[in-house]
């Protein structure tokens, strides 16, 4: 099986996903998920992520939830040399992450 992507296009993380591939010519299968009806609630979502949230993208069974690494993975996918640039973008991710207050 293919790439699988669980998105709801009225979600811009969601949409950024799904604009990226189309862009990028990586062929995936589109699982829609509505959250307007909750579908990221039901019990069946939350075996493709238990956080129950959108974006999530499937390769076999490789599971990436989060929008920011979701868009990393494809662009690998993509172009296979852009790892320098997410690893760049890693390092600058867990620094800003780093400087957020705890609550």
């Amino acid at each position: 099986m293919g790439l699988e992507l669980y998105l709801d296009l009225l979600s811009q993380p969601c949409r950024a996903v799904y604009i990226f591939a189309k862009k990028n010519g990586i062929p995936f299968e589109l699982r829609t998920v509505e959250l307007i009806k909750g579908q990221h609630l039901s019990d069946a979502f939350a075996q493709v992520n238990p956080v129950k949230r959108v974006p999530v993208l499937k390769d076999g069974d490789f599971t990436l939830t989060e929008s920011p690494w979701v868009l990393a993975a494809k662009s690998l996918k993509a172009d296979p040399s852009w790892l320098h640039g997410a690893s760049a973008w890693r390092q600058q991710w867990e620094w800003s992450s780093s400087r957020r207050p705890m609550k």
